[in-house]
Protein backbone atom coordinates (compact mmCIF):
# COMPACT_ATOMS: atom_id res chain seq x y z
CA UNK A 1 0.00 0.00 0.00
CA UNK A 2 2.94 2.25 1.11
CA UNK A 3 4.46 1.86 -2.15
CA UNK A 4 1.50 2.59 -4.14
CA UNK A 5 1.54 5.91 -2.59
CA UNK A 6 4.93 6.23 -4.85
CA UNK A 7 3.70 6.00 -8.14
CA UNK A 8 -0.45 7.01 -7.46
CA UNK A 9 0.66 10.63 -5.90
CA UNK A 10 3.10 11.77 -8.39
CA UNK A 11 0.73 10.49 -11.18
CA UNK A 12 -1.93 12.91 -9.39
CA UNK A 13 0.51 16.17 -9.58
CA UNK A 14 1.15 15.27 -13.18
CA UNK A 15 -2.50 14.96 -13.77
CA UNK A 16 -2.73 18.48 -12.24
CA UNK A 17 -0.35 20.59 -14.34
CA UNK A 18 -1.72 18.73 -17.44
CA UNK A 19 -5.17 20.29 -16.42
CA UNK A 20 -3.66 23.66 -15.52
CA UNK A 21 -1.79 23.53 -18.85
CA UNK A 22 -5.11 23.12 -20.79
CA UNK A 23 -4.43 19.27 -21.96
CA UNK A 24 -8.07 17.67 -22.16
CA UNK A 25 -8.53 15.03 -20.47
CA UNK A 26 -11.23 12.24 -20.38
CA UNK A 27 -13.57 13.17 -17.22
CA UNK A 28 -13.65 9.23 -16.38
CA UNK A 29 -9.51 9.26 -15.85
CA UNK A 30 -9.69 12.32 -13.24
CA UNK A 31 -12.73 10.59 -10.92
CA UNK A 32 -10.79 7.30 -11.32
CA UNK A 33 -6.95 9.12 -10.42
CA UNK A 34 -9.21 11.19 -7.28
CA UNK A 35 -10.93 7.72 -6.32
CA UNK A 36 -7.44 6.12 -6.41
CA UNK A 37 -5.34 8.89 -4.71
CA UNK A 38 -8.29 9.41 -2.07
CA UNK A 39 -8.59 5.40 -1.24
CA UNK A 40 -4.72 5.29 -0.42
CA UNK A 41 -4.67 8.26 1.33
CA UNK A 42 -7.99 6.84 3.63
CA UNK A 43 -6.42 3.18 3.98
CA UNK A 44 -2.96 5.01 4.94
CA UNK A 45 -5.00 7.06 7.69
CA UNK A 46 -6.78 3.93 8.89
CA UNK A 47 -3.44 1.58 9.40
CA UNK A 48 -1.70 4.20 11.14
CA UNK A 49 -4.66 4.61 13.45
CA UNK A 50 -5.12 0.57 13.40
CA UNK A 51 -1.32 0.72 14.58
CA UNK A 52 -1.74 3.72 17.31
CA UNK A 53 -4.84 1.72 19.50
CA UNK A 54 -2.28 -1.81 19.10
CA UNK A 55 0.54 0.57 20.80
CA UNK A 56 -1.39 2.02 23.60
CA UNK A 57 -3.04 -1.59 24.28
CA UNK A 58 0.41 -2.50 24.73
CA UNK A 59 1.03 0.48 27.20
CA UNK A 60 3.04 2.17 24.89
CA UNK A 61 2.39 6.54 25.80
CA UNK A 62 0.72 8.92 23.28
CA UNK A 63 3.69 10.16 21.76
CA UNK A 64 6.00 6.60 21.12
CA UNK A 65 2.55 5.39 20.43
CA UNK A 66 2.08 7.44 17.60
CA UNK A 67 5.52 7.18 16.49
CA UNK A 68 5.17 3.83 16.15
CA UNK A 69 1.93 3.83 13.96
CA UNK A 70 3.86 6.19 11.84
CA UNK A 71 6.73 3.98 11.30
CA UNK A 72 4.83 0.87 11.08
CA UNK A 73 2.53 2.74 8.11
CA UNK A 74 4.88 5.28 5.90
CA UNK A 75 7.61 3.73 4.04
CA UNK A 76 11.09 4.25 5.89
CA UNK A 77 12.63 5.90 2.79
CA UNK A 78 9.46 8.62 2.82
CA UNK A 79 10.24 9.11 6.89
CA UNK A 80 13.91 8.96 6.30
CA UNK A 81 13.41 11.70 3.86
CA UNK A 82 11.19 14.01 5.79
CA UNK A 83 13.87 13.77 8.65
CA UNK A 84 16.47 14.93 6.18
CA UNK A 85 14.57 17.97 4.89
CA UNK A 86 13.95 18.89 9.28
CA UNK A 87 17.44 18.64 9.99
CA UNK A 88 18.35 20.64 7.25
CA UNK A 89 15.52 23.37 7.48
CA UNK A 90 16.58 23.61 10.97
CA UNK A 91 20.53 23.95 10.02
CA UNK A 92 19.50 26.90 7.84
CA UNK A 93 18.73 29.06 11.46
CA UNK A 94 21.75 27.33 12.70
CA UNK A 95 23.66 28.64 10.29
CA UNK A 96 22.24 31.97 10.33
CA UNK A 97 23.09 31.91 14.22
CA UNK A 98 26.40 31.07 13.30
CA UNK A 99 26.30 27.70 15.53
CA UNK A 100 27.43 24.44 15.28
CA UNK A 101 25.64 21.29 16.11
CA UNK A 102 27.12 18.89 18.54
CA UNK A 103 30.03 20.61 19.37
CA UNK A 104 30.34 20.91 23.01
CA UNK A 105 33.06 22.71 24.99
CA UNK A 106 36.38 21.40 24.56
CA UNK A 107 35.62 19.19 21.67
CA UNK A 108 37.54 19.87 18.27
CA UNK A 109 35.19 20.71 15.19
CA UNK A 110 36.90 19.76 12.14
CA UNK A 111 35.32 21.23 9.12
CA UNK A 112 35.12 19.61 5.86
CA UNK A 113 33.39 21.66 3.14
CA UNK A 114 36.22 23.00 1.41
CA UNK A 115 36.13 21.11 -1.60
CA UNK A 116 31.96 21.26 -2.23
CA UNK A 117 31.47 24.49 -1.31
CA UNK A 118 32.17 26.24 -5.02
CA UNK A 119 30.13 23.39 -6.46
CA UNK A 120 27.04 24.06 -4.08
CA UNK A 121 26.62 27.62 -5.18
CA UNK A 122 27.15 26.68 -8.77
CA UNK A 123 24.24 24.64 -8.52
CA UNK A 124 22.09 27.21 -6.94
CA UNK A 125 23.35 29.51 -9.46
CA UNK A 126 21.79 27.16 -12.41
CA UNK A 127 19.18 26.92 -10.38
CA UNK A 128 18.24 30.46 -10.09
CA UNK A 129 18.74 31.04 -13.56
CA UNK A 130 16.40 27.70 -14.53
CA UNK A 131 13.70 29.78 -12.31
CA UNK A 132 14.33 32.82 -14.41
CA UNK A 133 13.97 30.75 -17.65
CA UNK A 134 10.93 28.90 -16.98
CA UNK A 135 9.15 32.62 -15.72
CA UNK A 136 9.78 33.72 -18.82
CA UNK A 137 9.23 30.50 -21.00
CA UNK A 138 6.16 29.50 -19.61
CA UNK A 139 2.74 31.41 -20.16
CA UNK A 140 0.40 29.60 -18.39
CA UNK A 141 0.02 30.95 -14.76
CA UNK A 142 -1.05 28.17 -12.86
CA UNK A 143 1.33 25.90 -14.06
CA UNK A 144 3.93 29.02 -13.82
CA UNK A 145 3.00 29.14 -10.36
CA UNK A 146 3.57 25.50 -9.75
CA UNK A 147 6.97 25.50 -11.50
CA UNK A 148 7.88 28.30 -8.95
CA UNK A 149 6.97 26.83 -6.26
CA UNK A 150 9.25 23.77 -7.12
CA UNK A 151 12.31 25.87 -8.14
CA UNK A 152 12.09 27.71 -4.82
CA UNK A 153 11.78 24.61 -2.92
CA UNK A 154 14.63 23.16 -4.54
CA UNK A 155 16.65 26.37 -3.95
CA UNK A 156 15.52 26.52 -0.45
CA UNK A 157 16.86 22.53 0.08
CA UNK A 158 20.14 23.57 -1.98
CA UNK A 159 20.84 25.74 0.78
CA UNK A 160 19.28 23.50 3.33
CA UNK A 161 22.04 20.97 2.38
CA UNK A 162 25.18 23.20 2.47
CA UNK A 163 23.87 24.97 5.91
CA UNK A 164 23.67 21.22 7.12
CA UNK A 165 27.34 20.51 6.13
CA UNK A 166 28.54 23.67 7.68
CA UNK A 167 26.92 23.65 10.93
CA UNK A 168 27.63 19.72 11.29
CA UNK A 169 31.35 19.39 11.10
CA UNK A 170 33.35 16.12 12.08
CA UNK A 171 33.87 16.23 16.01
CA UNK A 172 36.87 14.64 17.97
CA UNK A 173 35.59 14.59 21.34
CA UNK A 174 37.97 15.70 24.57
CA UNK A 175 37.77 11.89 25.44
CA UNK A 176 39.46 11.12 22.39
CA UNK A 177 35.33 9.98 20.80
CA UNK A 178 34.86 10.58 16.74
CA UNK A 179 31.89 11.58 15.18
CA UNK A 180 32.08 11.67 11.17
CA UNK A 181 29.12 13.36 9.26
CA UNK A 182 28.45 14.62 6.46
CA UNK A 183 25.43 17.13 7.33
CA UNK A 184 22.09 15.45 8.43
CA UNK A 185 22.50 12.62 6.19
CA UNK A 186 25.07 10.61 7.39
CA UNK A 187 26.66 10.39 11.69
CA UNK A 188 28.80 7.81 12.60
CA UNK A 189 30.05 8.05 16.67
CA UNK A 190 33.55 6.41 17.45
CA UNK A 191 34.38 5.56 20.52
CA UNK A 192 37.41 6.36 21.75
CA UNK A 193 38.46 2.65 22.78
CA UNK A 194 37.23 1.43 19.07
CA UNK A 195 40.24 4.03 17.82
CA UNK A 196 43.24 2.15 16.82
CA UNK A 197 45.33 4.47 14.48
CA UNK A 198 44.61 7.30 12.48
CA UNK A 199 46.91 8.80 10.02
CA UNK A 200 46.30 11.57 7.04
CA UNK A 201 46.09 9.71 4.02
CA UNK A 202 45.07 11.83 0.76
CA UNK A 203 42.65 9.83 -1.54
CA UNK A 204 40.60 10.51 -5.15
CA UNK A 205 37.96 7.50 -4.79
CA UNK A 206 35.73 6.92 -7.15
CA UNK A 207 31.96 6.69 -6.06
CA UNK A 208 28.94 8.50 -4.55
CA UNK A 209 29.28 9.73 -0.84
CA UNK A 210 29.41 6.68 1.13
CA UNK A 211 31.55 3.50 -0.15
CA UNK A 212 31.53 0.47 1.44
CA UNK A 213 34.62 -2.21 0.10
CA UNK A 214 32.26 -5.07 1.87
CA UNK A 215 35.45 -7.62 2.00
CA UNK A 216 37.53 -5.36 3.72
CA UNK A 217 34.70 -3.41 5.71
CA UNK A 218 36.10 -0.35 4.35
CA UNK A 219 33.90 2.86 4.62
CA UNK A 220 35.22 5.86 2.18
CA UNK A 221 33.05 9.05 3.38
CA UNK A 222 33.54 10.95 -0.26
CA UNK A 223 33.28 14.87 -0.27
CA UNK A 224 34.58 16.72 -3.46
CA UNK A 225 35.67 13.30 -4.69
CA UNK A 226 38.51 12.88 -1.95
CA UNK A 227 39.50 11.53 1.40
CA UNK A 228 42.16 12.86 3.56
CA UNK A 229 41.98 11.13 6.89
CA UNK A 230 42.12 7.50 7.82
CA UNK A 231 40.87 5.96 11.24
CA UNK A 232 41.62 2.09 11.77
CA UNK A 233 39.00 0.34 14.44
CA UNK A 234 38.92 -2.56 16.46
CA UNK A 235 35.99 -3.94 15.52
CA UNK A 236 33.45 -3.28 13.04
CA UNK A 237 31.49 -0.15 14.02
CA UNK A 238 27.79 0.19 12.34
CA UNK A 239 27.15 3.11 10.41
CA UNK A 240 23.24 4.05 8.82
CA UNK A 241 23.39 5.01 4.81
CA UNK A 242 22.03 8.52 3.95
CA UNK A 243 18.60 6.33 2.92
CA UNK A 244 18.30 4.09 6.00
CA UNK A 245 20.12 1.26 4.77
CA UNK A 246 22.96 -0.15 7.48
CA UNK A 247 26.48 -1.30 7.10
CA UNK A 248 29.41 -2.04 9.11
CA UNK A 249 33.20 -0.46 8.64
CA UNK A 250 36.49 -1.98 10.34
CA UNK A 251 38.26 0.92 8.27
CA UNK A 252 36.94 4.60 7.86
CA UNK A 253 38.43 6.91 5.36
CA UNK A 254 36.71 10.48 5.26
CA UNK A 255 37.57 14.45 4.18
CA UNK A 256 38.29 17.55 6.98
CA UNK A 257 39.72 20.55 5.32
CA UNK A 258 42.82 20.06 8.42
CA UNK A 259 43.44 16.82 8.47
CA UNK A 260 46.50 17.27 10.63
CA UNK A 261 44.70 19.10 12.90
CA UNK A 262 41.90 16.53 13.74
CA UNK A 263 44.49 13.42 13.23
CA UNK A 264 46.35 15.43 16.02
CA UNK A 265 43.76 15.46 18.51
CA UNK A 266 42.87 11.97 17.43
CA UNK A 267 45.00 11.02 21.04
CA UNK A 268 44.79 8.35 23.62
CA UNK A 269 47.26 6.31 25.90
CA UNK A 270 46.03 3.23 24.18
CA UNK A 271 46.36 4.91 20.57
CA UNK A 272 48.87 5.27 18.30
CA UNK A 273 48.06 8.02 15.96
CA UNK A 274 50.76 9.12 13.09
CA UNK A 275 50.57 11.91 11.22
Amino acid sequence: MSRALWVFVPAELTLVVCLAAGVDVPAPVIWAAEAVVLTLLVTEAVLVRRHYKAARLAGAERRAALARAVTAAVPATALRLLVNEARGLTSLVRWVARRTHGVREGDLAAPYTGPQTAMMYGFLFVSVVETVALAILIPWPLVHLIMLVLDVYGVLMLLALHASCVTRPHVVGADGSLRVRWGALFDMPIGSGQIVSARVERRYPDGSLVKIDEPGGTLDLIVGGQTTVRVELTEPVEFVRPMGGRGTATVVRFHADDPEALVGRLKGPARSVNA
